[in-house]
């Protein structure tokens, strides 16, 4: 994956890298998260306008370029729901609310992202542990806010990583039923009862 030295335009070897880096990312994420497709290496370098070789340039394969994508999105997410229950204040059922709704409106302003993040990475036998392991970080992180804030007698210890999953994974199931269009419901009652379940579970 060596770059070229030089700068062309006025644009530095390693910047045009990493503008063709961005371009391959957004159309792997274009590729991987429309329904029905296929992803693969060729149609990635169609959708980006680029040749294979720079493709090697920034990946030494497809499944790299896959994580990349997946950790990407992960990461999106994470700073998005922290951002809004922090905007939030200190109320347990705002900070839920806000951050649960800060998921949604991400995933229904792009569901591409929900798709490649939550269903697609399911169906990759070499994504699934990474899959798995973001599934569990967010559980674990979701967890520790709630015994930093309600103690560790709400959610603490193994009983608390094992409702922490439960809530992270059966949200992603009810995301999963509702981009592939066999739960009919609008993003508002998604946030609604979610945070209904969450603030239940707490009680």
């Amino acid at each position: 994956m060596a770059v070229q030295s030089g700068t062309y335009r006025g644009v530095s070897a390693e910047d045009r890298a990493a503008e063709r880096r961005e371009r391959l990312l957004a159309a792997t994420l274009a590729v991987w998260g429309a329904p029905g497709g296929r992803v693969t290496m060729t149609r990635v370098c169609a959708e980006a306008g680029l040749s294979e070789r720079y493709f090697y340039e920034s990946f030494r394969n497809l499944d790299e370029a896959l994580l990349a994508v997946l950790d990407a999105i992960a990461s999106e997410i994470e700073s998005v729901g922290l951002a809004a229950a922090e905007a939030a204040g200190d109320e347990p059922e705002a900070r839920a609310r806000a951050s649960i709704a800060a998921f949604v409106a991400l995933v229904a302003d792009d569901p591409r992202k929900g798709r490649v993040a939550i269903i697609e990475s399911a169906g990759i036998a070499t994504l699934r542990p990474r899959r798995t392991a973001l599934l569990r970080h967010f559980a674990h992180r979701l967890t520790e806010e709630i015994e930093d804030r309600h103690g560790p007698e709400v959610w603490g210890g193994a009983s608390g990583e094992v409702a922490g999953l439960l809530f992270i994974g059966g949200t992603a199931e009810l995301v999963t039923a509702w981009l592939d269009g066999a739960l009919v419901v609008t993003p508002e009652q998604i946030v609604e009862t979610a945070t209904a379940m969450m603030l239940g579970a707490l009680r």
